[in-house]
């Protein structure tokens, strides 16, 4: 399936593609945690080697969608598109929708320009400060590209 399209369903789409799992959680939270099923796994279907869990919370409904959402991050980190194409909204906050979206195209951007956040920036059409910033905001994201950077032998990248 396309990447973009996998990225764009919402969670009730997005749950008919993968196998969902329900358990009981681990660790803290007393008797609630330890006596019903409300962690949650989803494992896409198309290809297992995407999948995330959650029992961050007392309700499974909120463990399966904080799980859909961990999977749409890990296929936006692993994803890989090419040509590159600069995101929509270059600027887009860590919770909102559109999110994993957006990361997969500047991660597009970043691999298709090999890591050079200037080169990057002027593609999308901003300073190659504002680009930093923008990066910065997601600590993973951050990392990520600080990691892709060091195997491509650059340094890693400062942001004050």
């Amino acid at each position: 399936m396309d990447r973009d399209l996998l990225l764009s369903l919402n969670d009730e789409e997005l749950s008919g593609l993968c196998r969902l799992e329900f358990c009981r959680g681990t660790g803290n939270g007393g008797q609630k945690r330890n006596k019903s099923s409300t962690a949650a796994r989803v494992v896409l279907l198309e290809d297992e080697r995407f999948a995330a869990s959650d029992c961050s919370e007392r309700s499974q409904h909120r463990n399966r969608a904080n799980a859909l959402w961990k999977l749409r991050r890990l296929i936006a980190f692993e994803v890989r598109c090419a040509p590159p194409v600069p995101p929509p909204r270059i600027s887009c906050g860590v919770t909102h929708a559109e999110y994993p979206l957006n990361l997969a195209h500047l991660l597009d951007v970043l691999d298709g320009c090999s890591y050079d956040h200037k080169a990057a920036a002027a593609l999308c059409g901003v300073t190659p400060s504002a680009f930093l910033k923008l990066l910065r905001r997601d600590d993973a994201r951050w990392e990520k590209v600080n990691t892709s950077r060091e195997v491509l032998g650059l340094h890693k990248l400062i942001c004050n």
